[in-house]
């Protein structure tokens, strides 16, 4: 069949049963995103993998998160099995063969895939809010926080540098607040409180360098041409819902910053799946769920589609279900008020068929049967037809830890993200700050006591003279011997700590800090 510039989803069905016609997914529109919904074990994952297989084909790189551990099978080559052919057969796919594609497994902790990181000031206040479910009072902390960190020249790149700088301002919470605002001592007190639950909750792992390129998760393979999978292994993952969110959230709002506008490209430079979406939405503020519809309705010019799946369409806001133009919807049931609501909405949001009624057939497809509706033409939506999933090409099911680990050994991001690196960040300049004013006090004091006591008979002069009764040497012995006590000695601890800084500052080379759409820190 021809397929050129077209994914191949599956066949139609004709009311009789009789194959009507094959179903694609023009990659022209590819980036004007997605979704797959429908209940538990009616074959949601199964129609992922096949879309990431057809994308991954035609050379579009894939990000997709695996929360059962089921999508790794995609890494190796599919085996020949009754029920896989059968499908084949049903759908008139005669072009059917198994094959493996080129994968890259992530892990944020590193135990089934390449570490993934990123920095405390890449995330930004925002989202660090959010992970952190910060009130409004602590959210206007953070914000100062990061404030500082920019004025003083402070990385943050893990929690210990964070927990650092909340330190610092909680002891000069009097100073900080005359130039940035008030700082209430109680919300830095619940804001390092919520830093113990983050690392209790394993988000340390998350947090520190190096941190993840994104063209390392859009790469090419040199030898089959497909589009690297990146699968992001989110079993251990999801026992931190909001950990996993806000992750995906962080890479979404990355994708925005850093790629260059490209307009509507023949096909996507990347597509990016979020499985169960609903956790992005659970209890979210608005500002957020505004800034998501933000991201989705723009990074489509960047040739960025993101793909939602989870088992409610309610599970989606409006605002952003409008974002999305192909869809592919399993069964749902309807035992409840809310499942009926749920049934009725995803029946509207289709084109009709007159040759079926939309709602009955929600409630009636068979596992790995799907309404299927896809832009066409000039964009518009396509009639919604009750489609049969074509079966997947790489294997269903999930990788042995063996096999998983030798696909890890052939990664071509081998080595770049496996070791920790901890360079000189905020605790380190902190640190020797406080140091350096200590040392400092303690010396003045040493002079003070000196100034203050000389030895008797020693016939030395304390340092200083009056005017005019110095000889003929007065003025040289005065320029050299002037003591400068005033302002100097009366310094405090905070002021020598800020000469300090200004000193650390006035050497190094400034650079300009580029906060995006959802407050990130553009490298």
């Amino acid at each position: 069949m021809d397929d050129t510039g077209k994914l191949f989803i599956g066949g139609s069905r004709k009311p009789d049963d009789s194959l009507n016609k094959a179903e694609y997914l023009e990659l022209k529109f590819g980036n004007r995103h997605g979704l797959v919904t429908g209940a538990t074990g009616t074959g949601k994952t199964v129609s992922l993998q096949v879309l990431a297989e057809g994308f991954s084909k035609a050379g579009v790189p894939v990000f997709a998160a695996d929360i059962k551990g089921d999508l790794s099978g995609i890494a190796m080559k599919g085996e020949a099995k009754d029920f896989l052919l059968k499908r084949a057969e049903q759908i008139g796919f005669q072009d059917y063969e198994f094959e493996q594609f080129p994968v890259i497994f992530w892990d944020l902790f590193g135990e089934k895939g390449h570490r993934v990181r990123t920095t405390i000031a890449e995330m930004g206040p925002l989202l660090l809010s959010r992970l952190m479910d910060a009130s409004e009072p602590q959210e206007g902390v953070i914000n100062i926080a990061f404030k500082i960190a920019d004025k003083a020249n402070l990385p943050l790149l893990d929690l210990k540098d964070f927990a650092s700088l909340l330190n610092y301002m909680a002891e000069n919470a009097s100073e900080l607040s005359s130039q940035f605002g008030l700082i209430s001592k109680s919300s830095v007190a619940s804001i390092q409180r919520g830093l113990l639950v983050l690392e209790q909750q394993g988000a340390e792992h998350f947090f520190g360098e190096p941190a993840l390129k994104i063209s390392d998760i859009m790469r090419i393979n040199p030898n089959s041409g497909y589009g690297q999978i990146s699968v992001l292994a989110a079993d251990k993952l999801m026992m931190n819902p909001r950990l996993y969110a806000t992750f995906l959230l962080w890479l979404l709002s990355e994708l925005f910053e850093e790629l260059p506008e490209v307009g509507d490209p023949e096909q996507p430079k990347l597509v990016f799946f979020f499985d169960e979406a609903h956790l992005l939405f659970n209890d979210a503020p608005k500002v957020l769920t505004e800034r998501v519809e933000q991201v989705v309705r723009l990074i489509r010019s960047k040739g960025v589609g993101v793909y939602f799946v989870t088992q409610n369409p309610l599970d989606v806001p409006e605002t952003v279900l409008a974002q999305l133009g192909n869809r592919v919807q399993h069964a749902l049931r309807a035992y409840t008020p809310r499942e009926q609501k749920a049934v009725k909405t995803a029946a509207d949001t289709f084109r009709p068929n007159p040759a079926f009624d939309c709602a009955t057939a929600i409630t009636n497809l068979g596992t790995g049967e799907a309404l299927v509706s896809t832009l066409e033409g000039k964009g518009a939506p396509s009639i919604v037809e009750r489609t049969l999933v074509r079966p997947p090409s790489g294997r269903i099911g999930p990788l042995s830890d063996q096999e998983r680990q030798a696909v890890m050994d052939k990664s071509p991001v081998l080595g770049l993200y496996d070791e920790d690196l901890d360079r000189e960040s905020a605790f380190e300049i902190l640190a020797a700050r406080a140091r350096q004013a200590a040392d400092a006090a303690a010396a003045r004091k040493a002079q003070d006591e000196l100034q203050a006591s000389p030895p008797a008979g020693s016939g030395e002069t304390t340092g200083w003279t009056l005017p005019g009764f110095g000889g003929k040497d007065d003025d040289n012995d005065q320029n050299r011997a002037q003591p400068r006590r005033s302002g100097y000695q009366r310094e405090t601890i905070i002021e020598a700590a800020m000469k300090s800084v200004t000193r650390t500052v006035a050497t190094q080379v400034g650079r300009a800090i580029v906060r995006g759409i959802l407050g990130s820190l553009k490298r």
